[in-house]
């Protein structure tokens, strides 16, 4: 693990995507945060000695997907799967398929394995899933405030982990998309996870924070930044949005702060490999693209 220094920092950014906002200060106790996402070796010691069973290898409840048909509740998860040429960016449905039978086990199917992936961050795993490992090894996950805090690197008014350009001198810093999405991708790992510690370490020492995957933390999600000590109204006169607010419509399933972006940001797109920026998950989720890992306080 790297130990994260105490600080205050401008969390957030109101150049982007508006969920960023507003930018505010925020002030960090120390912590330690792991070096590298957990990985699909780690992970699996964690099944070994557990005999845990994740989310997308238990059957979908009938009562949280009414209307669906019985053999679309049979376990799976979401595989990403590149289209064979442009299509409309507004609809993710293009390019994300449910994969009965895809697990952290198999990532992109049942006739998928982990042969040759020991070192790539586990995917596939839920926020239930991400805790019970955090708990079995003494650990937790980050709050979105340590995780963004962590993903600067000490670099506080940058809007990229490295600087203010994506792809600095042409050279990417970390596994995104390169390319034109969702079809073409001339990454050096192409459509799909990289081994932990593939690109540099930020200036705290910590690797891949920005990219490869998104990353689960503790927070809630709403729709912008609910800031410490000042009163947050949202249209309809509430304040503190409670966690009610946190479904999507039609949904009872609350959403968790995703960070970190993934390897399919792009810039035409998704321009999340970001520290400011957020996305918001379902918490029962699992997808190729959606890992973690742990933090404790000092």
């Amino acid at each position: 693990m790297v130990r994260i220094p105490a600080g205050t920092f401008r969390m957030g950014s109101d150049e982007f995507y508006p969920d960023e906002q507003p930018v505010h200060h925020r002030v960090v106790e120390e912590f330690r945060i792991d070096r590298f996402a957990v990985t699909n070796e780690q992970f699996a010691e964690f099944v070994a000695d557990t005999r845990y069973v994740t989310t997308a290898e238990q059957s979908l409840d009938p009562a949280q997907y009414p209307g669906v048909a019985p053999e679309d509740l049979a376990p799976g998860s979401l595989v990403f799967t590149p289209t064979s040429g442009p299509v409309d960016l507004s609809d993710w449905r293009q390019w994300w398929r449910w994969e009965p039978g895809a697990s952290w086990r198999h990532p992109f199917g049942p006739e998928s394995s982990l042969e040759g992936r020991s070192r790539h961050p586990v995917v596939h795993v839920s926020f239930a899933d991400a805790s019970a490992y955090a708990d079995w090894a003494g650990k937790r996950l980050p709050t979105e405030t340590e995780h963004e805090y962590a993903a600067r690197g000490g670099a506080d008014a940058e809007r990229f982990a490295w600087g203010s350009e994506p792809f600095p001198d042409g050279v990417a810093q970390a596994n995104s998309w390169i390319g034109r999405f969702p079809y073409e991708n001339r990454g050096r790992f192409g459509a799909d996870t990289a081994p932990v510690g593939s690109y540099p370490p930020n200036g705290y020492g910590v690797y891949d924070l920005i990219g490869n995957t998104w990353e689960w933390t503790t927070d809630y999600y709403v729709p912008w930044h609910i800031v410490p000590g000042t009163p947050q109204v949202d249209a309809e006169g509430r304040v503190d949005l409670p966690r009610a607010a946190s479904p999507e419509p039609g949904s009872t399933i609350p959403r968790r702060v995703l960070k970190g972006g993934s390897y399919l940001c792009s810039p035409e797109y998704c321009l999340r490999f970001r520290p400011a920026a957020r996305s918001p998950q379902a918490e029962d989720s699992a997808t190729t693209h959606i890992g973690f890992r742990c933090v404790v306080s000092a």
